[in-house]
């Protein structure tokens, strides 16, 4: 299953993962920090709202595919909105993190592999998590190689819940922005909701105890929201010949 895939980028991606560990990146994203928490809130009522729109909540039966899914946590909260975690499935480029996911979260299925051919049949999947996925992968061939395998692996009707950076980050060479064009390009007469979320998080992580009122002040004003968060749906009526 899946086209050729772009090695290169494969190796460099894993390497920036490595390097994030060694850097402790992830102390940014402490939980600890009442930003990082206000994110975090904020995206989850936003999509559960999202999801609920189109009909997508509660998750029932319904087939979930994380691709990037880290340790698991995204995957398996979930189960919170109606899903079984014997219909969650999740994939990621790090072993390492696909092994601590498979302990925490026994009962839900996580492979260890590349996007860019997703061990899945056609139309398997109700829904796919797309959440800070294609702005780490700066090639233009790696990404339209995992947006073909999202869009052949996803069901007619099925959605795909999208979080993702909008602009570049100065800060980090590593990621670029995602566009609303590159999102129609990726998926093609897709019908899109698409929304503008989550306060810099560089000035998010500086609020402190003024957070509760802070957050959703500042969060109000556009230029300051640094991501897009939305539902991007699959034609009923999908042509299988086009991927």
């Amino acid at each position: 299953m899946g086209g050729q895939g772009d090695e290169r980028e494969v190796r460099r991606l894993r390497d920036v993962y490595e390097s994030y560990k060694a850097e402790q990146v992830r102390r940014r994203w402490s939980a600890d920090n009442p930003g990082n928490r206000a994110i975090v809130d904020e995206r989850r009522v936003m999509a559960r709202s999202l999801l609920k729109k189109h009909g997508f909540v509660p998750l029932a039966s319904r087939k979930v595919l994380d691709i990037g899914c880290g340790c698991g946590g995204k995957l398996a909260r979930l189960v919170e909105w109606g899903a079984r975690p014997e219909n969650l499935y999740g994939v990621d480029l790090l072993a390492d993190r696909i092994d601590t996911a498979q302990r925490t979260y026994p009962k839900i299925h996580f492979r260890c592999g590349n996007a860019e051919s997703l061990d899945w049949d056609d139309d398997t999947f109700d829904l796919v998590l797309l959440f800070t996925v294609f702005s780490s992968i700066l090639s233009g061939v790696m990404a339209d190689n995992v947006a073909r395998e999202i869009r052949r692996v996803l069901k007619p009707g099925g959605g795909v819940l999208w979080y993702d950076i909008r602009f570049d980050n100065p800060r980090n060479p590593h990621v670029r922005g995602i566009t609303k064009r590159q999102l129609r390009s990726w998926f093609p007469g897709f019908q899109m909701d698409l929304r503008s979320v989550t306060l810099l998080p560089l000035l998010a992580r500086r609020l402190g105890k003024l957070t509760p009122v802070a957050y959703p002040l500042l969060s109000r004003l556009t230029c300051l929201r640094t991501h897009y968060l939305g539902l991007l749906i699959k034609p009923k009526a999908w042509d299988t010949a086009d991927g």
